[in-house]
């Protein structure tokens, strides 16, 4: 473990959300995080709240910036587009999120969300600011 994947993760909507660093590919400038969504997120559908799920999504794809740019830059979010594929349980659930295209003034994101089988569940794309990354958390 880095120190920055010691460190990265400790802010109260990290923690909400059980977020561990699992690991990252600098090559595909991919993330994979490991989620676990609490029972508090489930709505009376039996599922993780839309919006909340939405929160996974945006949390991966701006790890993915982060790390990309070695913990210097965090994208500010203009727009995030979701699709929901399967309901999302609570409980462990596993968060892929990818730099598709950085330039300087406009980044392109994407991120998957998995159960522990594989199984997609759901799936977003934004596009985002460069901006310099704040003290603590993105």
């Amino acid at each position: 473990m880095t120190e920055h994947s010691k460190h990265a993760f400790g802010s109260p909507h990290a923690d909400l959300m059980g977020t561990q660093f699992d690991s990252f590919d600098r090559e595909r400038e991919e993330i994979t995080l490991r989620f676990d969504a609490p029972e508090s997120f489930v709505t009376q559908r039996g599922s993780v709240q839309g919006g909340l799920v939405a929160g996974f999504l945006d949390e991966v794809m701006g790890w993915a910036h982060v790390w990309a740019t070695d913990h210097v830059e965090a994208p500010l979010s203009l727009e995030i587009s979701m699709s929901l594929l399967k309901p999302v349980p609570a409980g462990p659930l596993v968060g892929k999120g990818r730099v598709v295209r950085r330039g300087r003034k406009v980044i392109f994101l994407e991120a998957e969300l998995f159960d522990l089988s594989g199984a997609l569940l759901a799936r977003a794309t934004s596009t985002a600011i460069p901006t310099p990354r704040p003290t603590g958390d993105t």
